[in-house]
């Protein structure tokens, strides 16, 4: 279990999903060669190059018209996708090459027609199939999930996507909504038989782990996710219709993208780079403006893209907690650069004032609890600081003086960043930091030397039976607080934790 978590905080999700998709593809092609599966691995790879081909020139063609900067790895993934939901065709089967070339043509441009505020409404691959069907009477037929022998491979490796982006909660809305509406839709002798046919030859894993889980369309917010993936696994029910209409799982999908985007933050952003300063350690801080007002919570992530040439294996989009509070006009990331820096960081590093980045889908429950008079207490590891300052700076400017207790853990003095907010929210709303030295060789005033423990927290903070704890930092060190936490007693609906896509 230590190797995947490692595995995993080592890449982002988008190329964890690219490399899931071209396994998936492989091994299928290395079981058509042996016949555990009906299809010639030729047939595969042609069928994979179309799609691939004809996905990379509409994109980068729609790219060029709408000004934006083309991502050739969001082209891989659609059309990876596209290649194993759609059967693989013969170069001598036209029809079937027409509709390849279809619906890998619209999933791509369906990301530029269809897109308001630079964000795409719809799954693309859902997309370009669901109107492969309604023009031209063919249909994806997700050959991907109806085979057994693929089963194993595809449930375990999209248990990886979903442990990397921890949205356990989406994918069990959806898997228990999707089997009550089998059962409850289905007419048969055994009450379970609809079901273990559904999970045994059907989509419903692929669906699930891959497509309802890409982040642009996905809800900000738990309470959300849980009423998209629900929305999503009713639809999902083979029997489910609407008149004479029934749903496939392509369409089930885009009616749930539909409902993502009528309670979600709208559009795309492209933010100017003003300013960059140093803030610790290896870590800076960057400024930007916004070419429309951005709104969000005190606390919340954003997805940057930042095109550069030679993506190494963590491409050109992250997850960043968002710095700055919604009271200022600029918006801030803070970043830890470490070493050897990853191609986005290096890209993000030689920015100069006037470069421009986008930015979309603002999402996170990390933020204050709207009860103002609940007591708080906010441990924070490295860059992890960054929700705090948001947090911190938002309270300050608004003169809400919570009740809230700061211990933040570095190596050394140098590491640490935003003292200065940290000590006018002292003077200005009571707020209380406690510094945390790991590596120090000398004491450092105003700091206290060593790691914090059970015992710290009980010494620093003694009321703190009565507060809601915040852990923000590296996926080892959030872990190993809430174990620290909750072997002192605090309950699990008392500890809130900063995981998001991708930790960078």
């Amino acid at each position: 279990m230590r190797f995947v978590d490692s595995f995993l905080n080592r890449i982002t999700m988008y190329r964890l999903v690219l490399y899931y998709l071209a396994t998936l593809l492989g091994v299928a092609a290395l079981f058509g060669f042996f016949h555990i599966l009906p299809y010639r691995p030729a047939d595969l790879a042609f069928s994979a190059l179309v799609i691939l081909a004809v996905g990379w020139v509409v994109n980068a063609a729609f790219a060029k018209v709408f000004g934006a900067a083309p991502n050739s790895e969001s082209v891989y993934i659609t059309g990876l996708i596209l290649a194993l939901i759609i059967s693989p065709v013969a170069p001598t089967d036209y029809a079937g090459i027409g509709f390849l070339v279809f619906a890998s043509a619209w999933a791509m441009a369906s990301k530029f027609i269809f897109a308001l505020g630079k964000k795409h409404l719809f799954n693309p691959a859902a997309f370009g199939v669901a109107l492969g069907a309604l023009v031209l009477g063919q249909g994806a037929t997700w050959w991907v999930g109806g085979n057994l022998p693929l089963l194993p491979l595809v449930f375990l490796g999209g248990l990886l996507i979903v442990r990397k982006i921890h949205r356990f909660d989406l994918v069990i809305a959806f898997g228990v909504a999707a089997s009550l509406s089998i059962l409850a839709t289905t007419v048969s002798i055994s009450f379970f038989a609809p079901l273990t046919q559904t999970i045994l030859h059907s989509t419903i894993f692929f669906l699930a782990f891959v497509m309802l889980t890409e982040p642009l369309t996905m809800p900000p917010t738990r309470g959300l996710r849980i009423a998209y993936g629900a929305l999503v696994g009713v639809l999902f029910a083979p029997n489910v219709h609407l008149g004479s209409f029934y749903f496939t799982p392509e369409l089930a999908l885009l009616a749930g993208n539909s409902f993502v985007y009528a309670v979600s933050p709208k559009g795309r952003r492209i933010l100017t780079l003003r300013e960059k300063k140093r803030l610790a350690h290896d870590t800076y801080e960057f400024a930007f403006a916004s070419d429309r007002p951005l709104a969000f919570k005190a606390g919340q992530y954003l997805e940057w893209t930042l095109g550069h040439r030679s993506a190494d294996n963590r491409g050109n989009r992250r997850y960043f907690t968002i710095a700055s509070s919604p009271t200022e006009d600029a918006l801030r990331l803070g970043v830890k650069f470490y070493r050897p820096a990853s191609s986005f960081k290096r890209a993000l590093a030689a920015m100069r004032a006037g470069d421009t980045l986008s930015v979309s889908h603002v999402a996170g429950d990390f933020v204050l609890p709207r009860d103002p008079k609940k007591k708080l207490a906010f441990i924070a590891g490295g860059i992890g600081i960054t929700p705090f300052r948001s947090m911190v700076q938002y309270l300050v400017d608004t003169k809400d003086s919570r009740p809230v207790v700061l211990l933040y853990s570095n190596r050394t003095a140098a590491e640490i960043a935003y003292k200065e907010t940290f000590d006018v929210a002292e003077r200005a709303i009571g707020m209380k930091t406690v510094y945390a030295l790991t590596a120090e060789p000398s004491p450092v005033p105003g700091t206290i030397a060593g790691k914090i423990d059970a015992a710290l927290i009980a010494r620093e903070i003694p009321d703190y039976a009565e507060r809601t704890f915040y852990i923000s930092g590296p996926p080892s060190m959030v872990k190993a607080f809430r174990g620290i936490l909750t072997g002192m007693g605090i309950p699990r609906l008392r500890i809130k934790t900063d995981y998001f896509p991708g930790f960078a």
